[in-house]
């Protein structure tokens, strides 16, 4: 049986999974640079500097999922990755929860 692949479908996908990704990356840095901002690591003009540049990256990522029509599935996605996370959490601060779990 052949198999049969919807270029637009796949595309929108994988362009979906990239975007989420880097808004997890973007997540990950923005807290850092809050981190470094409060812990007095940067100078003024660095913490400017770096703000303007994490506030550019989230126009630009939300500039391409508008022109992409991928908000929604971006969303989506998002909110899975999230509820993985927490599970993963979970299970790690709940260890016995989760060896109960697993001898289901």
């Amino acid at each position: 049986m052949p198999l049969t692949v919807d270029e637009k479908s796949l595309k929108h996908g994988v362009l979906s999974l990239v975007v989420t990704l880097v808004e997890v990356i973007q997540e990950a840095l923005d807290r850092q640079a809050m981190r470094r901002i409060d812990g007095g690591d940067l100078n003024p003009e660095e913490a400017e500097r770096l703000a303007d540049a994490l506030l550019e990256l989230d126009e630009a990522m939300e500039q391409i999922k508008e022109d992409h029509g991928i908000v929604d599935s971006v969303a989506d996605l998002h909110r899975g990755l999230d509820d993985v996370v927490d599970d993963v959490v979970d299970k790690l601060i709940n260890p016995r929860r989760w060896a109960e779990e697993a001898g289901r």
